[in-house]
């Protein structure tokens, strides 16, 4: 009867902050922003990963509460532990940028959420690590074109622009201006700008 009991505690206290979380969303849409941002807390404070990361995004932009990066942080580290991929993502950006201790341990730990964000379909997470791996103090080019093939095959123009500059010069790739000429089309045709400069060059 008690683990009855407590399942049924679970499952009640699970529905109400999906519910919140709705409302919230409802509420966002709406423009009632400070509503929205009240309902995100209710359902976060009660450990509801999409609501944590709502609530990371308020803090981040401002929206029905002060912007503060630190409480944006923190939700998003909290959504993150409970592997909601766009706030691993959200989270390893804001390690990079703001995040405290060394910069070798932020970066191991951001590089890792990344990695796990992009396994899990985010296509921004994909684009970042294709870039990141590209410029980095020691490039793993093979390794940043295999992220921006993700990228740039879920739809990032930018990304298919990079793919091209990947063919034209070589990096991770054999040269093949044949193929950087159909990755940037393709990405010019995307509406990508720095696609059509290349092609005009």
């Amino acid at each position: 009867l008690e683990e009855a009991a407590f399942q049924l505690q679970q499952i009640f206290r699970i529905d109400i902050s999906i519910a919140l979380n709705i409302l919230g969303t409802e509420s966002m849409r709406a423009g009632h922003c400070r509503v929205a941002f009240t309902c995100f807390k209710l359902a976060a404070d009660r450990g509801y990963s999409k609501a944590q990361f709502n609530v990371g995004l308020c803090y981040e932009h401002g929206r029905g509460t002060e912007k503060d990066l630190e409480k944006a942080g923190f939700y998003y580290c909290q959504a993150a532990s409970s592997r909601h991929p766009m706030a691993q993502y959200r989270y390893a950006r804001y390690l990079l940028q703001h995040g405290p201790g060394s910069p070798w341990h932020r970066q191991h730990k951001a590089v890792a959420l990344l990695e796990q964000a992009a396994e899990a379909g985010i296509t921004e997470a994909q684009a970042y690590l294709g870039v990141f791996y590209m410029r980095g103090l020691q490039p793993q080019e093979k390794r940043g074109l295999k992220y921006l093939l993700q990228a740039a095959n879920s739809g990032d123009a930018q990304s298919r622009f990079h793919v091209g500059v990947c063919y034209e010069q070589g990096l991770g790739v054999q040269r093949d201006l044949a193929e950087a000429l159909r990755h940037y089309r393709q990405s010019a045709a995307m509406g990508n700008r720095q696609a059509r400069d290349r092609l005009r060059a």
